[in-house]
């Protein structure tokens, strides 16, 4: 059962927060519904977001870090950004809020069960594939070959490096991480930008190889030729978009890209569907 009332936020209690990143601009908050009850109303799936809203200060639209599989809980990861992240960064494990979604749409699971799957990342975009990566471990049986890569521009600005390390040991992924430059000695992934990198471990293309593609404009937009070159079909290619999402149920209209909402038609759009629309994202 939903909850009738979609301004209505659910109360959550900070749980938890991890710094991820050296400049600290990155955190993640674990939070706990005060009333389980809600927590069976926000059941959600991998590729969603939900507002974050604090009395006083606002809400703002992010996308969700846990994974469906995870029980008990669930994760954002926040950049600090504006008025309303810059207060969340500054609250404390045990301080209430709100929690208000789960909304907009999510990867097509029911296309990519039993397929190939490579995952494409950048930065803190992240969050969702983060999502996304532990439920397909969790159900391991039902995907194919998984293939993810993830950059940033230097070791400490990696998010979930616990979870990606074991992810790597665990083997049932392929994982290619890579950073633009470091001068780390000890260090023994990829260096250099996330697109060449992909050119080179991506599976070739197929009817039964999809992409899902999240992470910054500059990223996705020298990665498009790779996946082309590749001969991914555009139909094949998954994105993730966030544009100037505000309410989150598509009444404010303030993320349209010609008549398509991203906060209530998306945000996850295939390269088929986003070639049909005006370049407004």
């Amino acid at each position: 059962m939903r909850n009738p009332n979609p301004y209505e936020p659910y109360p959550v209690r900070i749980d938890d927060i991890t710094v991820e990143t050296e400049d600290k601009s990155l955190k993640t908050f674990k939070f706990v519904f005060l009333n389980p009850e809600h927590e069976e109303m926000f059941a959600y799936k991998a590729g969603q977001f939900a507002e974050l809203s604090i009395p006083g200060q606002g809400e703002i639209p992010i996308g969700i870090a846990s994974s469906p599989t995870e029980k008990g809980f669930v994760k954002f990861t926040v950049f600090k950004t504006g008025k309303v992240t810059s207060y969340l960064h500054s609250m404390q494990v045990g301080d209430i809020m709100g929690l208000r979604g789960p909304m907009g749409n999510w990867y097509p699971w029911e296309i990519l069960e039993g397929k190939n799957i490579l995952i494409v990342g950048g930065g803190f975009a992240f969050t969702t594939l983060r999502s996304s990566i532990k439920m397909m471990l969790d159900n391991r049986d039902k995907f194919g070959k998984i293939d993810v890569v993830y950059g940033a521009r230097s070791p400490g600005m990696l998010l979930y490096m616990d979870d990606l390390k074991e992810w790597e040991a665990q083997g049932k992924i392929n994982m290619h991480i890579t950073v633009d430059k470091t001068d780390d000695p000890n260090w023994k992934y990829h260096q250099g930008f996330i697109p060449p990198v992909a050119e080179k471990v991506a599976p070739p293309a197929s009817d039964d190889t999809y992409a899902i593609v999240c992470g910054p404009p500059m990223m996705i937009k020298f990665t498009m030729p790779v996946l082309d070159k590749l001969g991914y079909k555009h139909d094949h290619i998954i994105m993730s978009l966030e544009n100037r999402m505000k309410c989150g149920i598509g009444m404010c209209g303030r993320c349209n890209i010609g008549k398509e909402l991203v906060c209530k038609d998306g945000p996850v759009f295939t390269l088929d569907q986003l070639n049909q629309m005006p370049k407004e994202y």
